[in-house]
């Protein structure tokens, strides 16, 4: 039990790490330790690929736990006719850290026969080199799996009362596939899964603050888009995350409170969820 809480605790500093804003999902790559035998990650743990000519030994997984709703976009990027069989996808309540290695050579039925995993076969007409595809867990814990403008629900029974994280076996004919992101609709915005967290500039800037800003002052292009940024009335700064956002910025967004709003100009200067510049508060937004 002891152990189980330690992992569910590491996961949870991991996903937090890796979030440079409110509105961003976190970062979403393969997972490092827990692959297959035959696989090899690269593109910063992105692209993942067969080193062998074998149909097996292929599965990889989340680097974080993943969210209802959530869906996650891959691209196959090589394929071989030497097989027959194509991509599995899915997922399980079983954290990849916790996993002993070598891990079984397939996700059906080695890993689908235990409780916690769930997947299902996607059609080899769908997984050829080039083919991208999306697929996610639905509110009533059913695994949908969409290709060409089409969504196809093929399981049901998927436990949400757990973390999920996402499952994937490069299976078959298909070598390699390219993790390309996730993302969540909400009401009022789009969140979107994003790559590592980079600082706004090198490390020496922040030599006259004394240490490195929180990693939560740290932003990337494409954490969210300001078309997908449908913000409400009420809403909290993005900073703090407890007073009320008040200060409206150039660029159009109102997240940030008084008090935040003087310190991210000092120390930044742009807005934090777009990187738009900003200009120096007014006395009238000191007051």
């Amino acid at each position: 039990m002891a152990r189980e809480s330690k992992n569910k605790n590491s996961v949870l500093q991991s996903e937090v790490s890796h979030r440079c804003s409110s509105r961003c999902l976190g970062r979403l790559t393969f997972h490092r330790q827990a692959v297959g035998e035959k696989v090899r990650l690269s593109h910063g743990g992105q692209l993942a690929e067969k080193t062998e000519n074998t149909f097996k030994n292929g599965l990889v997984f989340s680097n974080r736990p993943v969210k209802v709703q959530e869906k996650i976009r891959l691209r196959v990027k090589r394929d071989s006719t030497n097989w027959e069989g194509a991509l599995r996808v899915g997922f399980t309540t079983v954290p990849p850290s916790a996993r002993s290695l070598p891990l079984p050579c397939m996700a059906i039925p080695n890993l689908t026969d235990k409780p916690g995993h769930w997947a299902v076969p996607v059609n080899e007409l769908y997984c050829q080199a080039g083919s991208e595809l999306e697929f996610w867990v639905s509110d009533g814990g059913s695994i949908y799996v969409a290709v060409s403008n089409r969504q196809y629900k093929w399981l049901t029974g998927v436990d949400l009362s757990q973390p999920l994280w996402a499952m994937i076996d490069i299976y078959g004919q298909t070598r390699s596939i390219l993790l390309l992101g996730s993302e969540k609709k909400y009401l009022f915005c789009t969140r979107r899964s994003c790559p590592a967290p980079e600082p706004l500039t090198s490390p020496d800037a922040y030599s006259h603050f004394g240490s490195v800003p929180d990693v939560s002052d740290f932003r990337c292009d494409d954490c969210i888009s300001c078309l997908d940024m449908k913000m409400p009335e009420d809403i909290t700064c993005v900073v703090c995350m407890v007073k009320e956002a008040r200060i409206t910025l150039p660029c159009g967004h109102r997240c940030l409170c008084k008090d935040c709003n003087s310190r991210v100009f000092q120390e930044f200067g742009t807005c934090p969820l777009c990187r738009h510049k900003i200009r120096a508060p007014s006395a009238e937004e000191l007051v």
